[in-house]
């Protein structure tokens, strides 16, 4: 299983991002998939998880900003960035959970300026 994150980049703070995640099979034979950012000089954390029943969880710091959803008929995971502050800014990473082992995306970068 592949994973490719895309949708990074630079924004304004108070800005909007959506990031997606492909997966190279179909994302419904994971229990469950997230997202994790890591910032510079700091370890990686997560942002948010979703289960293959649609059960939601979400770093405290960043509920009502953040909203993360899969499309089982694109095998794509999304994370809806909005408000977005400088303290954002890190390598997004997105995970998969397999059942017998993780797979991780490549990253994709989001630099949110002040």
């Amino acid at each position: 299983v592949q994973l490719q994150a895309s949708g990074g980049g630079l924004v304004q703070a108070g800005g909007s991002l959506i990031l997606s995640c492909k997966a190279s099979g179909s994302i419904a034979s994971f229990s469950a998939m997230g997202w994790y950012r890591q910032a510079p000089e700091k370890q990686r954390e997560l942002v948010a998880t979703i289960t293959s029943r649609g059960l939601t969880n979400y770093a405290d710091s960043l509920k009502g900003r953040f909203t993360i959803s899969g499309d089982n008929a694109q095998n794509t995971l999304s994370l809806q960035m909005n408000s977005l502050k400088p303290e954002d800014t890190g390598v997004y990473y997105c995970k998969a959970t397999g059942w017998i082992r993780d797979y991780w995306g490549q990253g994709t970068l989001v630099t949110v300026s002040s």
